[in-house]
């Protein structure tokens, strides 16, 4: 075989490789990266001058494949470059320090590495128009929601004043050996739960304006402990109240941090064993204070973890809770511009973290 006709063999193999990597990604599984690689270094092997003594090494992100062992340092390299920047690389090595690479097989691997990136690009730019669909349609969901709970809490709160009002002056009009006393107990308590879904509707649906002035946001969580007293007497939970700093100013709705609080603390209170411990801790942090609530229970199913601000959503049995409570609360903290995460301590239990910039205009 002359030379030309070799270098004319050499130039079909170069195309053929490039045409079968073209192939590859194409009919790629999105979620088999490795099995993806491994062929086109499979290819690339194939595509070369000397197949028997080159290996292909191919890592990009996580991914690392190689066609075999590396023996020597002598090779060709190219960048995989992901958005303009530098996201994985190919590498073809010798094995036999004698024989060179031809002049046309750095180009190829450039080319290859280019087709990886747009590959890359193409699956990022689906990922992330998927995200944004999903994300779409959840706030539509969650805007439609929101009517709805306006609509509906409006029309309850009338029927349901009148039932408590009514209720309680029946009390008042029954000896306390009445047996009629025990029925009419019942109705004012679920009355009041009920008043409380109301709000909590209410609160979600924003139906309760805003109003944000600056305030030593300390005495505002003494007093929302306060009120919590008697439930942790009830339940036999402690509770331990710690802050670095007194006071701590923020520009906050005084009311709805109230409810971030009693809400976050009810639910550490209701998951806590006997004698269990709910911490609170305010914290100041870059430019956001920080607030902390854990405590001592079971923590969080993987399933809870993914839904636990969804409005609904609830582990609780039926009667005990309504599903709103940390909606509201994921609600209430997003208006502030500010972060809620929710997640299993190492040791024992779960914690939630509030996060509320300190700057009103900040950008969470």
């Amino acid at each position: 075989m002359n030379s030309v006709e070799a270098a004319l063999k050499e130039r079909i193999k170069e195309l053929t490789c490039l045409y079968e990597v073209s192939s590859i990604l194409v009919n790629a599984d999105e979620t088999n990266h490795e099995e993806t690689y491994s062929s086109i270094a499979q290819s690339i092997k194939i595509g070369f001058q000397y197949p028997e003594d080159t290996e292909v090494v191919i890592e990009q992100g996580t991914f690392s494949v190689k066609t075999g062992s590396v023996k020597t340092d002598k090779k060709l390299s190219s960048a995989i470059q992901l958005f303009k920047k530098e996201a994985g690389s190919i590498c073809v090595y010798l094995n036999k320090t004698e024989l060179d690479f031809l002049p046309e097989e750095q180009p190829l691997i450039d080319n290859i590495a280019l087709k990886i990136g747009d590959y890359l690009e193409r699956l990022a730019i689906k990922q992330n128009e998927l995200l944004l669909r999903q994300q779409m349609e959840h706030a539509d969901r969650l805007t439609i929601i929101g009517e709805l709970t306006a609509g509906i809490a409006h029309e309850l709160n009338t029927p349901l004043a009148n039932i408590l009002g009514f209720a309680e002056l029946l009390r008042d009009n029954l000896s306390d050996h009445d047996p009629a006393v025990s029925d009419v107990d019942k109705i004012i308590k679920n009355a009041m739960f009920s008043r409380e879904v109301v709000k909590k509707l209410m609160f979600f649906a924003h139906a309760i304006p805003q109003e944000k002035k600056e305030v030593n946001i300390i005495p505002v969580v003494r007093d929302a402990l306060d009120l919590l007293d008697a439930a942790f007497k009830k339940e036999q939970v402690r509770y331990d109240f710690y802050t670095e700093q007194d006071p701590i100013k923020l520009k906050v709705d005084a009311v709805q941090l109230t409810q971030i609080i009693i809400n976050l603390v009810i639910n550490a209170i209701y998951f806590s064993p006997k004698k269990g411990l709910v911490g609170i801790k305010i914290t100041q942090q870059d430019e956001n204070v920080v607030f902390e609530i854990s405590d001592e229970g079971p923590g969080l199913s993987p399933e809870a973890l993914e839904k636990v601000f969804q409005p609904f959503f609830t582990t609780k049995p039926t009667g005990e809770g309504s599903g709103l409570g940390l909606s509201v609360v994921h609600g209430i903290v997003t208006s502030h511009n500010g972060s809620i995460t929710a997640q299993n301590r190492p040791d024992q239990g779960a914690l939630f973290t509030v996060r509320l910039p300190k700057d009103e205009y900040a950008i969470k």
